[in-house]
């Protein structure tokens, strides 16, 4: 870190043996938080801010390979965004949620093509937790499917995770499970997703500085092997 702004290096090993680095930082200066800026390592920045002008609304800017003006809205058990593609001025989309009783939350989304006067996408989703369980629920390309995310919290260490797809040309497609375990060594999550990619990361904090260890392979094939390291100063 230097003085008060913290630095985040972000390395990569390539298939080639390359190694590949991104440098990112955040800092509030006048009010506005510069959420994130970052600097990849072909040279393309990212730049992501935001300003809170009243209680409950925040506005926001995302820069990258696309730019986009965000606006965040909460007030009692609602919360609505709405976001406008400013590069392209292609698209504008809106989303909102709220908690009902017995601890239930409904949401949709709906997006607004500019260019074809249309509406682009629109779905709904439910999400409902009891005890360990937890449940989510959203249609997907226009109620053409149904998406269902599942969580278990076996105990306090491990937790169980799984993502999957259901349709009228497919009853269900698998598109992930995965699982997380606090050990004494660090906190442990593997995933295996439906491109048969198999992923692992270790994330433990030595002498106050985060180390994030990373890896995926394909199936058994050693070829595809990636490993990455990441540093939080």
């Amino acid at each position: 870190s230097a003085g008060p702004v913290g630095f985040t290096i972000d390395t990569t090993r390539g298939k080639d043996g390359s190694l590949s680095s991104k440098v990112g930082t955040k800092f509030s200066y006048a009010g506005i938080s510069f959420d994130k800026v970052q600097h990849e390592a072909n040279g393309s920045p990212t730049l992501e801010t935001s300003y809170v002008p009243a209680p409950g609304l925040k506005l926001s800017f995302k820069g990258g390979k696309g730019a986009d003006l965000g606006c965040d809205y909460k007030t009692g058990n609602f919360v609505g965004t709405a976001k406008l593609d400013v590069k392209d001025l292609s698209k504008v989309s809106s989303s909102g949620c709220m908690s009902v009783s017995g601890g239930a939350i409904v949401g949709g989304d709906v997006a607004y093509s500019l260019k074809d006067s249309a509406l682009s996408s629109y779905n709904v989703g439910f999400a409902y937790g009891s005890g360990p369980l937890y449940a989510a629920v959203t249609s997907g390309n226009k109620f053409g499917s149904v998406n269902l995310g599942l969580m278990y919290k076996v105990n306090d260490e491990i937790t169980l995770a799984s993502s999957t797809v259901h349709s009228s040309s497919k009853t269900c497609d698998v598109l992930g499970v995965g699982g997380s375990y606090k050990a004494s060594f660090g906190d442990v999550k593997a995933k295996f997703d439906s491109g048969k990619v198999i992923s692992a990361s270790l994330v433990k904090d030595v002498c106050k500085t985060k180390v994030t260890l990373s890896g995926s392979m394909v199936g058994a094939d050693t070829s595809t092997f990636k490993y990455g390291l990441g540093v939080t100063l």
